[in-house]
């Protein structure tokens, strides 16, 4: 624990929802360090509620105006940042509209990843992840940042904080959609195209395997909910999109490896997670921290014979792919159900 009444700290991450979720260590590892330090973070909307009610988080500052595009909020910017006074940024997705927003802040200290030229004509300190050797998880690379101001961790879990209110509202909602049975299991089918992920018609085929169990409800968690499992009857399809801090409803939630699994892990949901074993998607870089989690990979050499070569495009279909009985068997050891 060092003095840090001097310290006032911005944590720039207006990224996806899983990356946001990785950062979220970072707030309470500077407050074990620095207990007196005012801390911010600077996101996008649509990700603003995995810090809401984050007891070592002082301030949200949405990004979505300033980054829009537009150069005439540019001074509008520097002057609301500039009221914050802070002494260290640690810009954890390099982007040069919000480097040189907080270099014209007068942000004395900040920090940033690789070796852009723009990050060098600022004076930005930075971070490398060497070519990801050794590979280590995200969350720990983004706690480098924090790192290069003098934090010292030992934390990585993600965490995302409920209020009483809803924790009551939640429980509320899952016996609701229990109905009298016993587990609660979301299907994600979607991914972004970010990761690697099956076709709608396998998580069909699981949902159909799955339906035999009376102690099982099913939710389909998709924004858009695929034909392929909307023609289940005993498939609830809520009426209204499920946010991200009602995913607590879920015993377990299978899905690839994106951002409602980072969402479940920060809130001790348990997880089975399609995994691609390439470096970019490895559940070494991207797997699911803090909670009771299983990742299926496919076979050691399923990639060097049967994959496209681009992850976005693999369905682990085939020979040596991500068969339905071994997501099944791994949702049911992880319930415990015989």
């Amino acid at each position: 624990m060092r003095s840090s009444k001097q310290y006032r700290i911005l944590i720039s991450r207006p990224d996806r929802v899983g990356d946001v979720v990785l950062s979220t260590p970072i707030p309470r590892e500077i407050k074990k360090t620095y207990p007196y330090a005012f801390v911010a973070v600077l996101v996008r909307s649509y990700t603003k509620d995995i810090y809401f009610n984050n007891p070592y988080v002082d301030e949200i500052i949405i990004a979505d105006e300033f980054l829009s595009g537009s150069k005439k909020n540019l001074f509008k910017w520097i002057g609301q940042i500039r009221k914050f006074k802070f002494t260290h940024a640690l810009m954890l997705l390099p982007n040069e509209r919000i480097n040189y927003l907080l270099f014209l802040s007068g942000i004395k200290t900040r920090v940033g990843v690789g070796h852009k030229f723009y990050q060098f004509i600022t004076g930005t300190k930075s971070v490398s992840r060497n070519k990801y050797t050794p590979l280590r998880h995200e969350a720990d690379y983004c706690m480098d940042l924090a790192r290069k101001i003098g934090v010292e961790n030992g934390d990585l879990s993600p965490k995302i904080y409920l209020t009483d209110t809803e924790k009551k509202q939640i429980l509320k909602k899952r016996l609701e959609l229990l109905n009298g049975k016993k587990y609660l299991i979301g299907i994600h089918t979607s991914s972004g195209n970010s990761a690697p992920n099956w076709t709608p018609n396998n998580y069909a085929k699981l949902i159909e395997k799955l339906s035999i169990d009376d102690s099982i409800k099913i939710v389909a968690t998709d924004p858009n909910v695929p034909d392929e499992i909307r023609k289940f009857k005993n498939v609830l399809i809520p009426s209204d999109i499920i946010s991200l801090r009602e995913f607590a409803i879920f015993d377990l939630l299978v899905s690839s490896s994106t951002g409602p699994m980072h969402v479940c892990s920060a809130l001790g949901v348990k997880t089975v997670s399609l995994f691609c074993p390439l470096t970019a998607c490895s559940p070494k870089l991207w797997g699911p921290l803090g909670n009771e989690s299983k990742v299926i990979l496919p076979s050691a050499d399923y990639c060097q014979s049967k994959c496209p070569g681009d992850p976005k495009k693999c369905t682990f279909e085939g020979d040596g792919g991500i068969g339905v009985e071994s997501v099944l068997k791994a949702i049911y050891d992880m319930l415990e159900i015989s």
